[in-house]
């Protein structure tokens, strides 16, 4: 009896392995993978229950370890809670982790705070990757850096995470004169101090604890600036606020189609005498991670036409200076290679899955985790991995290809030297510019495009095209694409 009931449980373990590595196949993906090792951290809490912290906990003390490529890099005392709020539900929760003095860690800065997104809501584990990527390369000010690693807390492995410092610790104000802002419609968090301006709700989230004179600064100055974008002309509006952080701020998140944007999480910030957008924070309910089916708004963010950020926060007044829109069309052409590659095939999406498979596959397989439906404002996942990258970079290839169009991006974009707009560079663009320069012709774009040296158009640009032509050396920068 006991023999066969020993071969009834080989069986069932043979048969539970199958599975297991069948259940594996479902979430891999089918792409060439670069192995590739990330930093470890590992978490010892004071009390030994890390796994069961809960947001109302608040911090408690533990100690971290972390090494990189098999060495100890620091070994330090901090305090750890658990961050966020829809996302502090999960059972992948995030986390908040605080030293006694700042540490510089892989090289993104000094920072006493720092944060690790567990990044439960995206199954791709990569859309709040790609979008700070996204504001980097858009040179959004105090971005902040960001690191795959993987966590181990109280001796159980939690799968992959992203390593960041927290908004609040990227940017420096004096506490006097100057302010950071989050946008929060309806959520009340303690200790936080709400201002309302023009129908739109903030917390002051530094200074931290603003005192009573400051609350009062603070809300006249919003109310001014508020004043100034809703009703201000272009100078107005210039000499009060940054407006190139705006226009960036807003293609960021009009790619993105940001859910959250209207809502939670959108930070603006004062330094200086100016008014700024940003820092950005908080996506993975982007590019097409919604539920349709949850509002109108959901339903907005899931197409991939359409505007969505231009009737939002203050761009509702914003969006309706044709001047704003044409920087919002520059920026994005500017940048245009970039959007183009985040989804094409081999590209942004593609490479950084492939860097981190091995990392991705141990999140779904050692960690234990699940590609779930998690919360009622994202999309249902789709069965695999695989099916759910392809879906993201889909998403992200469409969403460009609509916005490429909208903003006509094309019409702004110029070969420089091209002077007849042909698409090459020859004689008949010297001719040209020196009609131009000879009163012959009065076109502006002969003029734009003739300008190699960069000064006012003159004899020597039609000089330094001929040399082009030649294949002489020239310092002008001719053949480059600009933009209008």
């Amino acid at each position: 009896m006991k023999k066969i009931i020993a071969a009834l449980l080989c069986v069932f373990i043979s048969l539970s392995l199958l599975v297991g590595r069948q259940a594996f196949a479902a979430v891999q993906m089918e792409i060439p993978a670069i192995k590739t090792e990330v930093p470890k951290l590992v978490v010892n809490t004071a009390d030994g229950n890390g796994t069961s912290l809960e947001k109302e906990d608040g911090y408690t003390d533990a100690q971290i370890n972390i090494s990189d490529n098999g060495e100890s890099v620091l070994e330090k005392d901090i305090i750890i809670k658990v961050r966020g709020n829809s996302t502090a539900m999960t059972a992948k929760k995030s986390f908040t982790f605080k030293f006694d003095k700042k540490q510089d860690l892989f090289g993104m800065g000094k920072s006493k705070k720092w944060v690790l997104l567990a990044n439960a809501f995206d199954p791709t584990l990569l859309r709040s990757y790609v979008a700070f990527d996204l504001a980097q390369e858009l040179g959004l000010e105090y971005t902040s850096r960001q690191k795959i690693v993987e966590l181990w807390l109280d001796g159980k492995f939690r799968g992959c995470y992203t390593l960041m410092t927290p908004v609040k610790a990227t940017l420096d104000t004096d506490g006097e004169r100057d302010f950071m802002l989050e946008y929060e419609r309806l959520r009340v968090d303690e200790g936080t101090t709400y201002i309302t301006s023009n129908g739109l709700r903030f917390g002051i989230s530094d200074p931290d604890e603003p005192e009573d004179g400051q609350v009062e600064y603070i809300s006249k100055k919003l109310d001014e600036l508020s004043s100034i974008i809703k009703y201000g002309d272009r100078e107005a509006i210039e000499n009060a606020l940054d407006t190139i952080s705006f226009a960036k701020f807003y293609v960021l998140n009009e790619f993105l189609k940001t859910n959250d944007f209207n809502f939670s999480s959108v930070y603006f910030y004062y330094k200086d005498g100016k008014f700024y957008a940003g820092p950005p924070w908080d996506y993975d309910l982007t590019m097409g991670n919604v539920n349709q089916d949850f509002s109108s708004n959901s339903a907005a963010a899931f197409k991939t036409d359409g505007e969505f950020i231009n009737n939002k926060l203050f761009y509702k007044y914003l969006c309706k200076n044709e001047w704003f829109m044409l920087e919002v069309r520059r920026e994005y052409t500017r940048h245009g290679d970039y959007f183009r590659n985040i989804g094409a095939e081999g590209g942004l999406i593609d490479s950084l899955a492939a860097e981190y498979a091995d990392v991705f596959e141990r999140n779904y397989t050692d960690a234990g985790w699940k590609i779930r439906y998690l919360i009622n404002v994202m999309m249902y996942p789709l069965p695999t991995y695989e099916e759910n990258l392809e879906f993201f970079k889909s998403w992200c290839a469409e969403r460009d290809s609509w916005l490429s169009e909208f903003y006509e991006t094309d019409s702004l974009r110029f070969i420089l030297g091209d002077c007849d707009r042909s698409g090459t560079i020859e004689i008949a663009d010297v001719t040209l510019l020196q009609r131009y320069l000879a009163e012959a012709e009065n076109d502006p774009e002969i003029a734009l495009r003739g300008s190699v040296t960069g000064e006012k158009p003159s004899i020597s640009d039609a000089t330094e095209i001929q040399k082009y032509i030649a294949e002489f050396n020239t310092s002008a920068k001719i053949g480059e694409i600009m933009v209008k």
